[in-house]
C-alpha cells in the first residue's frame, strides 16, 4: 500500500491555500508519499477558490482533493456569529470526514492527519482509526503559547473579555487588553466561545503541532513551549515542529486576489516601484480582507500626502459593516476617485500610486525601493515582510493582529506601533504621518530597518540544508515513516 498524508483544512481560501502550501513542502521532503486534503462545500465558497484547486489539481500530481457533498447549515434558533456558524458547519462534515478516511484506509497506508485548529471536530475520527492526528497551526509560535493557555485563563473570570478592560498574562507574549482577545472568546454567551476553549483543551492531545514559524524569530515562545509552561500539565506537552516561514508565492495564490484586467493594472506597480531610489517606498496593505471605512482611507490619505513620502497604497472597497474592518465584497467595482479626497490623486502622483483591490505583495515586498510596510499584522504578511527585510507600521484589525501586534513592536522590535481610539480602532492622519516619517527618517527607523535585515538571514538559514526548520520538518517526516 502507497503511503499516505490526509489533510483537513477549515472552509475559506486563506485555510486551504496554507494547507496546499504545506503539502507542497512535505511532497519537496518526501516524493515516496502521496496528498489527500478534504474540503467542505457549502461554506465560503468561491468561484476563484474552485479554479485555485484545478489549477494546483493540474501541476502537482501527488496531491489530490477528496470534495465533500453540499452541506447547507439551517437557521439558527436564535442569532448565531460568523464564527459560531464556521464552527458547527465544520462539525456537521463529521460523517464526511470519517467515510473519506475510511475509503482513504482500504487503499493507502494513511500515516497522518493533519487537521486545522477549527476542525478539532475531526481529531477522535483519526484516533478511532489508529492515525496519529496533528494540528497545522497557521500563526506563530507565541498564539500556540496564548491559545494552549487559553483554558487557564478561562478559569479566572466568569465575565465576557469585551467587557473587561484588564490586562491577560499568557506565557511569552506581552500583556494583551482583554477586548483584543479573537472574535470567538469576547462574547461568553456565544457558542463560539465554548467552541474556541473545546479547539484549544484539544492541544496537547495531538500527536503533534506543526507550525509556521522559525525557532529564531520566537526564542521566548519556544522555550515556554519546550518548557510546557503553556499547557495544562507540562509533562504531557505534544511534539511541536516549527517549519517555517512558509509562505505562498504570489503566483500560488487564489486567483480572487488579483485576475484579468485588475492583475494588469497591479503589475504596473512593480515597474513603478523598479524607478524609486532604495528604501524610499511605504507599502500599505491590510491582508486579502481588511478594510477600512471610508471616513478611515480619508485619514489615511491626508496622512500620507503630509508625510511627504514615497507610497504604495492598496484600496479595497470599504466594508458594509464598518465593525468588521473586513470587505464583504471583493469583485472591485469600486471607484476610488469617490472614497479618497479630491485632487488627492493628482497631488501625489510624483510619489505615490494607488492601487485597487491587490497588488502581489510578496514581490513588492522585495523589491529594493521598498523600506516600510504599514500591515494589518496578519501572520502571513508578518512573515512575508521578515523574509523580505522589511520593518513594519503595525495596525491590528481584527482575529489575533493585536496579539501580533504587540509582539512585533514590544518583543521583536520589528514594527513600530500606532495609536488609535480603543472604542472603534480609528487612527488620525496626524498619527499615520508621524509614524511613516519615524519609521522612514529618523535613527530609531534606520535601526528597525538594520535589524529586519538580520532576522532575514535568521530566516533563510532556518530553511537552509541544515537550518532548524529544515531539521524540525525531517524530524516530523521521519516520526510518519516510523510510526506505524
Amino acid at each position: 500500500m502507497e503511503q499516505a498524508i490526509v489533510l483537513y483544512p477549515a472552509p475559506g481560501s486563506g485555510h486551504i491555500v496554507s494547507m496546499v502550501e504545506l503539502a507542497k513542502l512535505l511532497l519537496h521532503h518526501s516524493h515516496s508519499v502521496s496528498i489527500t486534503i478534504l474540503l467542505t462545500t457549502g461554506f465560503l465558497d468561491s468561484p476563484s477558490l474552485d479554479s485555485y484547486i484545478r489549477r494546483i489539481s493540474q501541476t502537482c500530481s501527488s496531491i489530490s482533493f477528496r470534495r465533500f457533498p453540499l452541506l447547507a447549515i439551517g437557521p439558527a434558533s436564535s442569532p448565531r456569529s460568523l464564527p459560531a456558524t464556521a464552527f458547527e458547519f465544520i462539525r456537521l462534515n463529521y460523517a464526511n470526514v470519517a467515510s473519506a478516511l475510511e475509503d482513504i484506509s482500504q487503499t493507502s497506508d494513511v500515516r497522518a492527519l493533519v487537521i486545522d485548529l477549527f476542525c478539532t471536530s475531526a481529531m477522535n475520527i483519526g484516533s478511532s482509526l489508529g492515525i496519529p492526528v496533528y494540528y497545522f497551526f497557521t500563526s506563530g509560535a507565541a498564539i500556540l503559547s496564548a491559545f494552549s493557555y487559553f483554558p487557564r485563563i478561562h478559569e479566572q473570570t466568569t465575565k465576557s473579555f469585551k467587557d473587561l478592560s484588564v490586562d491577560l498574562h499568557f506565557p511569552a507574549n506581552p500583556p494583551l487588553k482583554a477586548f483584543h482577545m479573537v472574535e470567538p472568546t469576547l462574547h461568553r454567551d456565544d457558542p463560539a466561545y465554548w467552541d474556541f476553549l473545546n479547539f484549544c483543551s484539544h492541544l496537547p492531545k495531538s500527536s503533534g503541532i506543526i507550525v509556521n514559524t522559525f525557532q529564531e524569530l520566537e526564542p521566548m515562545a519556544v522555550k515556554a513551549i519546550a518548557e510546557g509552561t503553556c499547557f495544562p500539565d507540562p509533562k504531557q506537552a505534544p511534539h511541536v515542529y516549527y517549519i517555517g516561514p512558509l509562505i505562498a508565492e504570489s503566483n500560488d495564490r487564489t486567483e480572487e486576489e488579483g485576475e484579468g484586467a485588475e492583475l494588469g493594472k497591479s503589475r504596473t506597480c512593480l515597474s513603478w516601484l523598479e524607478k524609486q531610489p532604495s528604501r524610499s517606498v511605504v507599502y500599505l496593505c491590510f491582508g486579502s480582507l481588511g478594510s477600512m471605512s471610508v471616513a478611515q482611507l480619508k485619514e489615511i490619505a491626508h496622512g500620507l500626502e503630509r508625510s511627504e513620502q514615497r507610497f504604495l497604497w492598496v484600496v479595497k472597497k470599504p466594508p458594509i459593516d464598518e465593525r468588521t474592518k473586513q470587505t464583504e465584497d471583493t469583485t472591485r467595482d469600486f471607484d476610488l476617485d469617490e472614497i479618497l479626497p479630491n485632487g488627492f490623486t493628482e497631488r501625489t502622483r510624483d510619489r505615490g500610486m494607488v492601487v485597487r483591490s491587490w497588488a502581489p505583495q510578496v514581490e513588492v515586498l522585495r523589491r529594493e525601493s521598498v523600506g516600510g510596510f504599514v500591515t494589518h499584522c496578519g501572520w502571513n504578511s508578518v512573515l512575508e515582510a521578515v523574509v523580505a527585510g522589511v520593518p513594519m507600521i503595525a495596525w491590528p484589525l481584527y482575529a489575533e493582529q493585536h496579539m501580533n501586534r504587540n509582539l512585533l513592536v514590544e518583543e521583536m522590535r520589528l514594527a513600530i506601533g500606532l495609536e488609535h481610539r480603543e472604542e472603534d480602532g480609528f487612527v488620525k492622519g496626524e498619527e499615520l504621518e508621524k509614524k511613516v516619517r519615524e519609521l522612514m527618517e529618523s535613527e530609531g527607523g534606520r535601526e528597525m530597518r538594520e535589524r529586519s535585515l538580520k532576522v532575514k538571514i535568521f530566516a533563510e538559514s532556518a530553511k537552509g540544508i541544515s537550518g532548524s526548520s529544515t531539521q524540525a520538518l525531517n524530524s516530523l517526516v521521519e516520526t510518519w515513516n516510523t510510526d506505524h
